[in-house]
């Protein structure tokens, strides 16, 4: 139960967001972004409707695009945000005014919020409603990361208008793309276990794993591996642990094979046992 109203906030929230900068950082500076903000700007000057009117077409449209090719689970979920992101961004162009930036200022802001924004909403297993849906039925057929995919149809959306508003638009519209992009992946991995994963090559890499379990409690994975110069057979440890046990496992290496091959990396999301539950995309 808690869970649940805990989604419904941050769903909430993050179509807040996401209005909130397309209505004040967005739309008021024409930035050419991408998402339906983006596809809206392009549009205005050809049909006889405002923003938020085309922004609640589009949304519409995309919403049953969603339902047919992820679900009838999405569509649902989606409902709310289709409606409730177009409506908040109508009433916020009308009851506030925006403030005059400069556009270059405008394009990060509005795009790190968008990129907040829509983040937040697809981390609750859910869209809001517009061009985040392609890149989520990408997500699905082909695996494509959800993040780049949004850059993407951003990218595209905006250089589709270099023919009407000319090249520096266009270019300044790109910074928003980009940390748009950047904010939906940070959002999405937001909350995530920041660890390392340490790859260790041994002759006692069965003392050193039997250790790793009975003193960290952490689990590891045994990998056949053989050396290219010496074409020997060996045996690589993996195992990921918390920032906080790095330490912990260089002195189990060090205590049983001070040579020890060991190779670490940082693994700034990790799920499953142990670790945070996996984002639902």
């Amino acid at each position: 139960m808690l869970k649940s109203i805990k989604e419904i906030c941050l769903l909430i929230l993050g179509n807040v967001i996401l209005a909130f900068a397309v209505a004040f950082f967005i739309l008021p500076n024409d930035i050419l972004t991408g998402g339906l903000a983006g596809i809206a700007i392009l549009l205005e000057p050809f049909v006889p409707l405002d923003t938020g009117t085309i922004v609640m077409v589009f949304s519409v449209i995309l919403l049953i695009l969603g339902g047919l090719f992820l679900g009838k689970k999405f569509f649902l979920t989606t409902v709310f945000s289709s409606l409730f992101y177009p409506a908040i961004l109508m009433v916020l162009e009308n009851i506030a005014e925006a403030p005059s930036l400069n556009p270059l200022l405008a394009a990060v802001y509005g795009g790190l919020l968008t990129g907040v924004g829509v983040g937040l909403v697809i981390k609750q297993g859910s869209s809001t409603g517009g061009m985040d849906i392609p890149p989520l039925i990408l997500h699905k057929f082909f695996n494509l990361d959800v993040s780049k995919g949004v850059m993407l149809f951003d990218a595209l959306t905006v250089i589709f208008g270099l023919v009407i508003y000319g090249l520096e638009p266009v270019l300044t519209g790109l910074i928003s793309v980009y940390a748009s992009a950047l904010a939906i992946s940070k959002t999405l991995t937001f909350g995530g276990v920041k660890a390392k994963s340490i790859q260790i090559i041994s002759d006692e890499y069965i003392k050193i794993s039997d250790t790793i379990h009975t003193t960290l409690d952490r689990g590891t994975t045994i990998i056949p591996s053989k050396g290219g110069y010496t074409k020997q057979d060996r045996q690589m440890v993996l195992v990921v642990v918390s920032d906080k046990e790095y330490n912990k496992v260089l002195d189990i290496i060090n205590r049983y094979d001070k040579e020890a091959f060991v190779i670490v990396s940082d693994a700034t999301d990790v799920h499953g046992e142990g670790f945070s539950e996996i984002v639902r995309i």
